[in-house]
C-alpha cells in the first residue's frame, strides 16, 4: 500500500464512548470497525470540561497532548500532568482515568490498541531543518504539529504541513525536516 496523507478534513467526528465530547477518529483497523471491535484506533479529541475518561477494556492506550495547556490525568489514583512538552503517557483503556484541565480547552491524540493482538509506540520529536527521523512498523502514522516534513517512502516523496497526517502500511518511512518542525510518530505492529 503505497503512503496516504490525510488532513484534518478527512478526519472522522463522533461522540466519546461515554459521550462527554467528540473526538476526530483518524484511522480504526480494521476499517469500518467500532469502539467496541477494533484492532487498533486513532484519534485526536478536543477536551473542553473536567471529567472521566471513557473506559476501554482490553485495550493499551496512549495520550499525547498536542495543543492547550495540558491536564492533570488521574488513573488509577496516580495523578499525572502532561502538557505539549511531556512524553506521550501509556495506561490501560480499562483502569479508571479522569482529567482535570490545566487552564481551558486543549487537543489529545489517543492512540489505543487491543491487547494480545497489536502493540504500538507513540513518540514527540522535534527536528531543525535538514534532520530526520524514521518511522517503521507493520502500521506506521506521522501527525506534523507545525512545521514541513518530506516523507520518503520506498518508491515516493509526500509532502506533509501542519495537521497533515500519513499513514504507511508495511512500510518504513523516513521523515526530513523541511524547516524547524515538529511530529507525532506511532508505529504499531
Amino acid at each position: 500500500m503505497p503512503l496516504r496523507r490525510l488532513t484534518r478534513a478527512a478526519f472522522k467526528s463522533m461522540p466519546w464512548k461515554n459521550g462527554g465530547g467528540e473526538t476526530a477518529e483518524i484511522a480504526v483497523f480494521p476499517h469500518g470497525a467500532g469502539l467496541e471491535d477494533f484492532g487498533w484506533r486513532l484519534s485526536m479529541a478536543r477536551v473542553a470540561a473536567d471529567g472521566p475518561f471513557s473506559s476501554f477494556p482490553g485495550i493499551e492506550r496512549t495520550l499525547t497532548v498536542l495543543d492547550g495547556e495540558g491536564l492533570r490525568l488521574t488513573v488509577d489514583g496516580v495523578a499525572h500532568c502532561l502538557s505539549p512538552e511531556s512524553a506521550p503517557l501509556r495506561f490501560p483503556g480499562d483502569a479508571p482515568a479522569s482529567a482535570v484541565l490545566l487552564g481551558g480547552v486543549m487537543t489529545d491524540l489517543n492512540v489505543m490498541t487491543r491487547r494480545g493482538a497489536f502493540c504500538h509506540e507513540v513518540r514527540r520529536v522535534e527536528l531543525a531543518a535538514g534532520e530526520q527521523v524514521s518511522v517503521a512498523g507493520e502500521f506506521g502514522f506521522i501527525l506534523c504539529l507545525s512545521g514541513g516534513f518530506e516523507a520518503l517512502g520506498d518508491d515516493v516523496v509526500v509532502a506533509l504541513a501542519a495537521d497533515d497526517c500519513l499513514i504507511a502500511e508495511n512500510e518504513a518511512v523516513t521523515l526530513l525536516a523541511r524547516e524547524a518542525a515538529r511530529a507525532i510518530l506511532v508505529s504499531i505492529w
